[in-house]
């Protein structure tokens, strides 16, 4: 059963069945990666959640198709793994707002993306994963019998079939033991502050070059390509660059994660049956509904579990960056990420990816 919320001139927005089951499909590379941010950093989950939420409204009417809205991974990463602090992350989120909207509103990003190789993109993906993979590892050593147990729910998604939604079923695993430990959650209105404030550095700068390299490849380039190529819509690069410069500019001052569009996210609701914006405005509910209640259950979250999450979201992360026929150029920019930064591997992968192009 199908309803009808909303009939456009080209695009309508249905809810059904499938439109549910594709809100889960995006959330798998999204809560993960938040709640980690949440719990290892003095950023308010409800506030993240929130603003997840207002812009899978925003950007599912707006295109009439299921747009992702996802972390930016590479500074997510990175502020999960300590090598950027929260103020360093809302400085780099507010930084690569305005970018991309520079960049979309001029043309731009379509003539970048070829100067930036995809085998630079994907060393960054997989320099992102590394460090994630790192401090999962830490995170998880702490407590061995917690960690083991969240191993064996994911062993046992991944035996069944659902090997995507294996960090997901773990997330519900910590869930359920912070909801143990502090008894049923409270709802509470978020507040709409960043907390945190803003701190302008040369890591921060550093890390916004790397993310700026996978959101003009993947959330840019390669989610237009899928949106045509799943759901025969016309949106430009640019436009999607311009979409995410916007969102950063008007969300990240109120305390909201750095936030960009995805492919991962548009193949994940495709899967998993969504097939109108129905997924987004499903999604959008269910975040802010969550939000409301989400405060209690962070604080007493175990990080043994966090740290198998992060490893499986690294192992996904990982694999997306190997997936380059120049595998030799991904690994180096992504071991080279994990030695120094993501920065400094982004600009040798670029002068090397150039340098080979020339030969």
């Amino acid at each position: 059963m199908a309803v009808e919320v909303w009939n456009g001139e080209e695009r309508r927005v249905v809810v059904s069945v499938g439109e549910v089951t594709g809100a889960v499909g995006d959330s798998v590379t999204v809560l993960p990666v938040v709640v980690a941010v949440a719990a290892l950093t003095d950023l308010h989950l409800p506030v993240l959640l929130l603003g997840f939420a207002v812009f899978q409204f925003v950007w599912g009417f707006r295109y009439g198709v299921p747009v992702s809205v996802e972390p930016m991974k590479a500074l997510a990463g990175l502020v999960i793994a300590g090598a950027l602090s929260a103020p360093e992350l809302m400085s780099a989120g507010l930084l690569a707002g305005g970018v991309l909207l520079a960049l979309g509103s001029v043309g731009a990003v379509g003539r970048l993306a070829d100067v930036v190789g995809e085998p630079v993109v994907r060393g960054v993906q997989l320099s992102v994963a590394l460090v994630l993979a790192r401090t999962g590892l830490g995170l998880g050593v702490a407590a061995p019998a917690t960690a083991t147990l969240a191993v064996g729910v994911a062993a046992v998604a991944v035996a069944l079939g659902y090997r995507r939604a294996s960090a997901l079923a773990v997330l519900a695993v910590g869930v359920v033991l912070a909801g143990l430990d502090v008894g049923v959650p409270t709802a509470g209105l978020p507040a709409l502050a960043p907390g945190v404030g803003f701190a302008f550095t040369t890591d921060g700068l550093a890390a916004t070059a790397g993310q700026l390299a996978m959101t003009v490849g993947n959330a840019a380039v390669a989610t237009s390509l899928l949106l045509s190529d799943l759901y025969d819509a016309d949106v430009s690069p640019d436009e999607l660059a311009t979409s995410m410069g916007a969102m950063n500019l008007l969300a990240v001052p109120f305390g909201a994660m750095p936030m960009c569009h995805g492919s991962g996210g548009v193949a994940g609701k495709y899967a998993f049956g969504a097939r109108s914006a129905g997924a987004n405005l499903v999604l959008g509910v269910l975040y802010a509904t969550a939000a409301l209640f989400a405060a209690d259950l962070v604080a007493a979250f175990p990080l043994a579990v966090l740290g198998v999450v992060l490893a499986l979201v690294a192992v996904e992360l990982g694999k997306a960056g190997l997936a380059t026929e120049r595998r030799w150029l991904a690994v180096g920019v992504g071991v080279l990420g994990l030695l120094t930064n993501v920065g400094v591997a982004f600009v040798v992968g670029v002068g090397v990816d150039r340098l080979r192009n020339k030969v």
